[in-house]
């Protein structure tokens, strides 16, 4: 009958109401992930540093490891936006900017450097005096006969992480005189006399012809 036909409709939009409209009780739902930005100078990022950021409008503070790379992402877990009927809170993804230092840079735990040293210490071998990152300094050995691009090493000068302590690499970077006074030309002139049988090129023809 047309009042039992009624009744049927009712009941099927009371079902679908119960689904989808009031009636309907959403689980608990994650928080969203959220992405921050941070600066460092290049000291603190070697050391380890705690920074305080403000995201959406909370302060949320962080502990930066030591060591820490330019564009390296650190992630603190539970630090996101808040979850919704009891579901847990959203990551928070920190990109770290490192600013340069004018003398060091970071390889993994080391530390590297140029070092300048004049022809007689590259020729003869001297003992220098290198800068370190905490504001010392340390004796390093550079052997007789050291060319440019030659690297040595000086441990336990390094970054000290929870992992070890590096490190600190020095490329030697041989100066070579922009203006010479009268002696100091001629005295260049006797070593070039004096050195004139030796060929430093004829390694690279030989093997340019291969």
């Amino acid at each position: 009958t047309p009042g039992a036909g009624a009744g049927a409709g009712g009941g099927f939009e009371d079902i679908l109401g119960g689904l989808f409209g009031g009636g309907f009780q959403r689980g608990p739902q994650a928080g969203a992930d959220l992405a921050a930005t941070t600066t460092l100078p290049f000291r603190q990022a070697v050391q380890g540093s705690t920074v305080t950021l403000t995201v959406e409008g909370r302060k949320v503070t962080a502990r930066i490891p030591a060591g820490v790379r330019d564009g390296q992402k650190i992630r603190l877990r539970g630090k996101g936006r808040p979850g919704e009927g009891g579901g847990p809170a959203g990551d928070l993804l920190i990109t770290v900017h490192v600013e340069p230092h004018p003398v060091f840079a970071t390889d993994g735990k080391d530390l590297r450097m140029t070092l300048p040293v004049t022809f007689p210490e590259a020729v003869l071998g001297a003992q220098v005096d290198v800068p370190t990152l905490d504001g010392g300094t340390v004796k390093v050995k550079v052997p007789e006969g050291t060319p440019s691009g030659r690297t040595l090493r000086v441990r336990g000068k390094g970054i000290t992480t929870p992992q070890g302590t590096g490190d600190l690499l020095v490329t030697v970077q041989v100066a070579v005189p922009q203006r010479l006074s009268g002696d100091a030309r001629k005295a260049v002139e006797a070593f070039a006399r004096a050195t004139e049988d030796g060929d430093v090129r004829s390694e690279l023809r030989a093997r340019a012809g291969q």
